[in-house]
This record gives structure tokens, C-alpha cells and sequence, in this order.
């Protein structure tokens, strides 16, 4: 039996959970400002996301997720950014490596979190978005609040969540926005 070069951790579907999230900006403030939430229970700075449903897309469940807590529709953000992942029209043995893209919409990060205890592992996938309208109240346990982007790193209460943030910025200002 050959044995692999990389390190590999299988999980069946019960010891894995999807969630998929999304840094939301207003692109009509100057300064620029993104939407956090506050989690008032556990007096938490967080960034909406939530569990995907079966049959679901990512891009669907991070909509989803971010109207169902924050009461805001959004729209994915077109960027440039780099990615493994090739493009739906390159050959299907090109070299895997990173190129950048134009336009994507796809995640710009992946956060695998170890829920400890063999009870597996929780992926959220991050995107950027921007507001497109108010739709709802969101859920009564957060209240969204819009906050300048600088200040908005600083509020996050987990370093995790302050670095998805803080890609997000380099990816918007590498885009040239």
C-alpha cells in the first residue's frame, strides 16, 4: 500500500460542520466602514456568519447567514485576488499554484477550527461583500452596527476574526478600492 506525502485528516459528515461568513462594507461611506456585530450576551465584537444547510451554496449561505443576523442584504464583491483554484477556462491539468484572477467572487479565506474532543471540525468560508439594503431586523441576540474599518480591527473581540478582517482590507485595497 503506497503511502501519502501530505499530512491528511479525514472526517466523515457527522465530525464536520460548514459555516460561510461575510466582511460586508458600505461602499458609500468615506471613510470606508464594515459591519460587525454585537453580540450582547457574551459582550462580543464579531463578524456575521452561520451553518450552512444541505444543498445549499456557499455564496447562497453567507446572503443568507448575514441577512438572517444582521436584517442586511448583500451582494458578493467582485475582486482581484490570488487563488489555487483554476479558471473555468483553463485546461483541467494546469499547474497548481497560486494566479490571480480578476473578478472573483469566490472565498477569500478559510478558517478550519478544531471543535476539540473528536467532535471534528467546523470550516467557515469567508467572502466580501458589500451592503445592497436593508431587509429585516436580523436576530435580537446581535445588534449590526456599521464601523470604520481602522477601528473596526481593533473592536473584533478574537484575534481570528481580526485577521480575516484585516486580509479583507489588503484585498480591497489591492483591487485598487
Amino acid at each position: 500500500m503506497a503511502s501519502v506525502w501530505w499530512k491528511s485528516t479525514l472526517y466523515p459528515s457527522e465530525q464536520f460542520v460548514e459555516a460561510c461568513g461575510a466582511i460586508v462594507f458600505d461602499a458609500t461611506a468615506n471613510p470606508k466602514k464594515v459591519l460587525l456585530q454585537h453580540y450582547s450576551t457574551e459582550d462580543e465584537w464579531l463578524l456575521p456568519k452561520g451553518r450552512r444547510n444541505c444543498n445549499e451554496s456557499r455564496k447562497d449561505t453567507a446572503k443568507r447567514e448575514v441577512r438572517e443576523e444582521t436584517g442586511y442584504a448583500i451582494r458578493l464583491r467582485p475582486l482581484t485576488m490570488a487563488t489555487r483554484a483554476p479558471s473555468d477556462i483553463e485546461s483541467a491539468d494546469v499547474k497548481d499554484i497560486a494566479r490571480t484572477y480578476d473578478s472573483l467572487t469566490e472565498p477569500f479565506m478559510l478558517d478550519v477550527r478544531d471543535l476539540g474532543n473528536g467532535k471534528g471540525v467546523k470550516l467557515v468560508w469567508w467572502f466580501i461583500a458589500d451592503v445592497d439594503g436593508i431587509v429585516g431586523k436580523g436576530e435580537v441576540q446581535f445588534k449590526p452596527e456599521f464601523v470604520q474599518c481602522d477601528k473596526a480591527v481593533e473592536k473584533l473581540t478574537f484575534e481570528k476574526d481580526r485577521e480575516v478582517l484585516t486580509k479583507a482590507l489588503e484585498l480591497i485595497e489591492l483591487s485598487g478600492e
